[in-house]
């Protein structure tokens, strides 16, 4: 059975976890190889313990007691079109994928936001990661592109967003 909750400073080294297994799974021939292997968890885990006490809103998915996914998001860094929000980072661990519990975690964080006054979100992807779908799955729209330094190379990324909090949270 699945758990949405609020993440904690206590969570940081679980979040860290998802963090880099994620990335070395989800990046794998997009990313350089050789910066998925210098991730670090430890060093992931410190800047999850500072990244929990600013203002941003962090939610992990639990199965059966074992931190498997996380959201997080809160006001835009970058302006992008007329989105007000940011999802900053959605992870899940491969295996539990295609499950609904993406969906769930991107609900609560819409949801959360909406009740801090956000209208809308946005979110920057690298362009070859397959998550795009996920993303227009759930209504967001193709709006911007740039280059991003990941690793030492310059990679596409692109901006999806959806202009209305309350239709991901109720998954209309």
């Amino acid at each position: 059975m699945e758990q949405i909750r609020a993440a904690t400073r206590q969570d940081a080294g679980a979040i860290a976890r998802v963090h880099v297994e994620s990335w070395k799974t989800t990046y794998a021939g997009i990313v350089p190889e050789a910066y998925l292997a210098s991730l670090n968890e430890m060093e992931r885990e410190a800047s999850w313990q500072e990244w929990l006490t600013l203002d941003v809103d962090v939610f992990v998915a639990e199965m059966d007691g074992e931190v498997v996914g996380f959201v997080s998001g809160g006001a835009l860094r970058e302006p992008v079109e007329e989105f007000d929000a940011e999802l900053f980072a959605i992870y899940l661990l491969q295996r539990e994928q295609g499950r609904g519990i993406g969906t769930a975690l991107l609900r609560r964080l819409a949801g959360s936001l909406k009740d801090r006054g956000f209208r809308s979100m946005a979110v920057w992807v690298l362009e070859d990661n397959a998550s795009g779908r996920f993303y227009t799955q759930s209504g967001a729209l193709r709006v911007r592109s740039k280059e991003m330094e990941v690793g030492g190379v310059m990679l596409p990324v692109v901006a999806y967003g959806w202009a209305d909090l309350g239709a991901i949270e109720s998954g209309a």
